[in-house]
């Protein structure tokens, strides 16, 4: 592991966040190198996946809208074909954490590519003032995000070591919301696993914002063409847990046959963000668990 200094929450002064060093966060590359700074706690030690007997790469792909669609891809050395997981990231989008997460899923088997859905705007990674960052999420739009799914199946589907008849996703935060969406629009998608993703608007929600933020996944259950396993935390201050039982209402009343095979675990004590290692909110009890959930779920459904 890597111990990382940097305190939550800092000016950008505090990290001479100059172009230069911006620059040399993503030399070599099309995404931040490090973690994303309005996160990072003081005394992090994030999980570090080494590369080794892996294949990582930077790739760009065709939108819809003709966007040149930035994605960070790592999977297995070899020909292949894997099965593909996409990994929708929090709102910092797809800074080291994420390329870490999709190492994991590498070593784990699996082809995982993440989309950097809020570069059309800005890349939030290197930010840290969250309203700035919350101006940058709000511009992806659901119709954006969905085609940006839609692009990536498309050019997996073109790459000789990616099986696309075996897709999973998983993300994290807005992420974990996305997951939800994804799962009820495309039935190419066969699994899902969203770490604590918003599932209804809040109770004090304008009626813009609760548009702004449709289709919730509390109202797309029905909808469902593959399973979730949906994880969340007791006391995540953002998904209160009259959400998650209403989620788990809405599961159990849908007539679709993947609403009734989704569960969702709720982890005691466990904050929003409880799998982002480089976070304060880190339980690394719970995260592990979480993951061999995931993996035990994905072998289940992609390599039978």
């Amino acid at each position: 592991m890597t111990v990382l200094t940097r305190p939550e929450g800092n000016a950008p002064g505090d990290l001479n966040l100059s172009r230069r060093s911006l620059a040399a966060a993503t030399a070599g590359g099309l995404f931040f190198s490090q973690y994303a700074t309005a996160a990072l706690a003081q005394a992090a030690t994030p999980v570090v996946t080494d590369a080794q007997g892996l294949r990582t790469e930077d790739v760009r792909y065709p939108a819809p809208d003709g966007f040149d669609l930035p994605a960070y891809v790592a999977r297995p050395e070899g020909e292949g074909p894997f099965p593909v997981v996409i990994v929708a990231s929090e709102i910092f989008g797809v800074h080291a954490y994420i390329q870490d997460v999709c190492r994991r899923l590498a070593r784990a088997g699996y082809a995982a590519i993440a989309p950097a859905f809020f570069v059309r705007v800005a890349d939030p990674a290197p930010l840290t003032d969250f309203a700035e960052i919350r101006q940058i999420v709000g511009k992806a739009t659901y119709e954006q995000v969905m085609g940006d799914i839609a692009a990536t199946l498309e050019w997996a589907g073109g790459q000789l070591w990616a099986d696309t008849d075996k897709v999973g996703i998983t993300g994290f935060c807005w992420g974990g919301k996305v997951v939800w969406q994804a799962c009820a629009r495309f039935p190419a998608i066969d699994v899902g696993v969203a770490w604590y993703g918003q599932l209804a608007a809040s109770a004090t929600a304008t009626p813009e914002q609760a548009a702004a933020g449709a289709p919730w996944p509390v109202d797309a259950a029905r909808d469902l063409k593959a399973p979730v396993l949906g994880l969340y935390g007791e006391k995540d201050q953002g998904i209160p847990l009259t959400a998650v039982e209403a989620m788990r209402a809405a599961l159990s009343a849908s007539p679709a046959p993947a609403a009734g095979a989704s569960e969702i675990i709720v982890y005691p004590g466990a904050q929003h963000g409880f799998h982002a290692d480089y976070r304060a909110s880190y339980s690394a009890t719970d995260a592990a668990d979480g993951w061999s959930r995931l993996i035990a779920l994905f072998d289940s459904r992609l390599k039978a």
